[in-house]
């Protein structure tokens, strides 16, 4: 579909994407060209392209929120729900070359004691609603990265083990400043598919799904 929008011209492409429902809108939305975003959501109005935004990735949102003229970027986030437009605003303040811009909020997070069966719980109920289903991230009441289980683990474990029994301590992680280049370092040394980002205290505050990375350091593959 978005291939497709993008093959039309101007006044095709707006007329057929505001013929979608809003998930198809917003999982079309996601695939097309920057420019092309920022010219169908342009079309909209503030309550429907709220409505468009707050179904795509947090962190794809914050992307094509920032490539938007600041006035209609602000009214959009003014209609969208508080805790969506408030995780938003926060990926926002971090420049798109880093860390903290590249991140997304949307992750699975559990205490050292939790069940692989209260995890399991948790995780149907939530996963449809995360950027990132692949691995479950430990952490403490203060949101210190403790350790990460991968999906694999976690299907294949006793359901009566605790997290604290299956997590990898050895965790990958990034901060909130590090830049594109030691990321990508990372994921072509360590071999993830996401890699945490913490602050100086170690608390975890997102994750960057490589396919984020990709947007940044080569659009052309990316999408």
């Amino acid at each position: 579909m978005a291939d497709i929008l993008e093959d039309m011209d101007i006044k095709q492409r707006a007329a057929v994407f505001q013929a979608l429902d809003v998930e198809t809108a917003a999982e079309t939305l996601e695939e097309t060209d920057s420019k092309i975003q920022v010219s169908l959501i342009n079309d909209l109005n503030s309550a429907e392209a709220s409505d468009i935004i707050e179904e795509m990735s947090l962190s794809e949102a914050a992307d094509l929120l920032g490539d938007l003229p600041k006035a209609k970027a602000e009214g959009i986030l003014n209609e969208m729900e508080k805790d969506i437009a408030d995780d938003v605003k926060e990926l926002l303040t971090h420049p798109e070359r880093e860390a903290g811009g590249m991140m997304t909020t949307s992750y699975l997070s559990f205490r050292p004691s939790t069940t692989v069966k209260e995890t399991l719980e948790k995780f149907r109920q939530e996963a449809a609603d995360v950027d990132l289903v692949y691995y479950v991230y430990v952490t403490d009441d203060e949101e210190r990265l403790l350790g990460v289980v991968t999906l694999r683990d976690l299907i294949l474990a006793d359901q009566s083990k605790k997290l604290e029994e299956l997590m990898d301590e050895r965790v990958i992680s990034v901060k909130l400043d590090d830049k594109d280049d030691i990321i990508a370092e990372h994921f072509a040394k360590y071999a993830v598919t996401a890699i945490p980002v913490v602050d100086e205290n170690d608390r975890m505050h997102g994750t960057i799904i490589f396919k984020n990375l990709l947007e940044v350091v080569a659009p052309q593959l990316g999408k």
